[in-house]
């Protein structure tokens, strides 16, 4: 009766720890500082429990209740899209949370039982220094591989991966070489080095245990040192650009008696006069969808007006909409961005046969297509704008004053992969970008952590390219983000006004964007086959 309260105490725990490990992925409550320090420590806990599981299941049983925990506190926030906006009704909106924490919390389920079994061989008494650094790595090669299959698999979910706890800090100058699944690796090893350190204190084989944590230590000296590399170059001269944020509640986003407010709001501000004599901007961009519907069904003189704000401030204008057309004899629907300055036709702009547009490519599943099997839930939200096509990952970009724009749309940006191939050059598609432009529209998700959770992971994309990141957004996190992931101004979320900043256009590839996620993902199978070979060798 004892071992069983006991478990269950350290079940609740387990519980308790996955949430606070959720609070590390964007400041506040906590300060931007100890972010890192709390991933690490709480993962470190959750390994702890697992290398000393009696058995598989156990470990497992550990993986899934930390992981519930872990993103049904950090995912929260799809609660308030789908009850106060898209009118769920409160019990099947927060079932669905769980239920989705309870399917992302498999691969962690599954990441726990691996280094489990391939652990458990292990004498702490008695293993070499050498097997304590392959048993690190074994975790944090589980780790890894599964972050990477939750960010892929059924098109992918890579939210909370456990590398964005580490945009600041000792590791954040690894981005650049090995991407957010390399921070992940590093980070997980980190923690399993500290478990294992923690599980030989009460034996004579501490010193051997502490070499892991001792690698851990010099993988975050030698980030500090690549902190002082330069991977990229200022290519051309700087644009002056103006991001400007409505703040247009998403109640009243798509109600049509409220429309033309929201459109009015943003044309206002994307028509004020510079602060400074000499701070026009070039180039004016506004966030996903300012316009909630097709570019045909909007009224000509909203268009003339959009052209004379152009004129007026002799800048190109960029902006979120969707589009309906024709391909193939079928009709197409896709979400997009498009620009366009005063010389641009109406009669164009009412087609939407632009030469700068661009069509999203990674879709959000039940909001804008609906995956097999789940219309009924879809049809349970009052969502507009659903089952758009997809646009190919790679397109032609957009060339504005000497400097090579790429934007993506919302969540587009929590994929790093994806991000890097409009870096790189192009055969068919054209030169690789300058910077990097990220439309979205959070109103979705309230003053909720979403916000910042999301500035975090483009930060991210601006440390794997070396390129700055400008992000326009209706509710917030609007902000310019420079080549080093740093946040150089920002608006305050839920509120309206503009931004001008100057951003100058970098070139030059970093080690990520020419490689991909590739070295971290096969340094992590070896490492497995190498565990499970010991493991094997053990058991004989």
């Amino acid at each position: 009766m004892k071992t069983i309260k006991h478990i269950d105490r350290r079940q609740a725990g387990l519980l308790v720890l996955g949430a606070a490990h959720a609070l590390s992925f964007a400041p506040g409550p906590l300060p931007h500082w100890i972010l890192p320090f709390v991933q690490i420590f709480t993962l470190a806990v959750l390994a702890y429990f697992v290398f000393k599981a009696n058995t598989t299941a156990q470990a497992a049983l550990g993986g899934f209740l930390f992981g519930i925990s872990h993103f049904a506190v950090g995912l929260y926030w799809l609660y308030i899209s789908m009850h106060e906006y898209g009118g769920m009704a409160a019990p099947l909106a927060a079932t669905a949370v769980v239920l989705l924490a309870a399917a992302l919390a498999l691969y962690i389920t599954l990441a726990t039982a691996l280094t489990r079994l391939l652990a458990g061989y292990q004498s702490y008494t008695q293993a070499s220094y050498k097997r304590q650094v392959l048993l690190a790595a074994v975790w944090a090669s589980s780790w890894a591989l599964f972050e990477w299959l939750r960010g892929t698999l059924f098109t992918g979910l890579p939210w909370l991966n456990i590398g964005y706890a580490h945009v600041e800090g000792m590791l954040a100058a690894w981005a650049p070489i090995l991407g957010v699944y390399g921070l992940a690796w590093l980070a997980a090893f980190a923690a399993g080095a500290i478990a294992l350190l923690a599980c030989s204190k009460d034996t004579t084989n501490d010193a051997k245990a502490a070499v892991g944590v001792g690698l851990a230590i010099l993988s975050g000296l030698t980030g500090i040192a690549l902190g002082h590399v330069s991977w990229s170059k200022p290519q051309g001269d700087p644009l002056i650009v103006r991001l400007v944020q409505g703040n247009v509640p998403q109640s009243e986003k798509f109600d049509p008696e409220l429309l033309q407010n929201g459109l009015n709001t943003y044309l206002e501000l994307a028509a004020l006069p510079p602060r400074e004599p000499d701070g026009a901007p070039d180039l004016i961009v506004l966030p996903e969808t300012v316009i909630p519907l097709f570019q045909n069904r909007v009224a000509p003189q909203v268009w003339e007006r959009s052209l004379a704000v152009a004129r007026e401030r002799n800048a190109q204008i960029l902006m979120g909409i969707p589009l309906h057309d024709r391909h193939e004899n079928r009709d197409r629907y896709t979400n997009s961005a498009i620009t366009f300055d005063a010389n641009t036709p109406l009669q164009t702009l009412i087609s939407g046969a632009l030469d700068l547009r661009y069509d999203k490519h990674h879709l959000v599943p039940f909001g804008e297509f609906v995956p097999t099997g789940f219309r009924w839930f879809v049809d349970s939200m009052q969502i507009p704008l659903g089952d758009f096509n997809r646009g190919p990952v790679r397109q032609a970009l957009f060339p504005i004053q000497g400097q090579i724009i790429a934007p993506d749309i919302c969540y587009e940006d929590v994929f790093g992969e994806e991000i890097i191939q409009s870096v790189r050059d192009s055969d068919t598609a054209g030169p690789g970008a300058n910077i990097l432009v990220n439309l979205s529209n959070l109103g979705w998700f309230g003053d909720s952590w979403a916000l910042r959770q999301h500035l975090q992971i483009s930060r991210m994309r601006s440390l794997e390219t070396a390129r700055p990141m400008l992000r326009a957004t209706n509710t917030g996190m609007t902000a310019a983000i420079d080549p080093n992931g740093h946040v150089r101004a920002a608006l305050n979320p839920m509120s309206k006004g503009v931004l001008d900043v100057e951003v100058q256009g970098m070139t030059g590839l970093t080690p990520y964007v020419r490689w991909g996620n590739t070295p971290v993902l096969v340094a992590s199978l070896l490492m497995l086959l190498l565990g499970f070979s010991v493991r094997k060798r053990m058991s004989n």
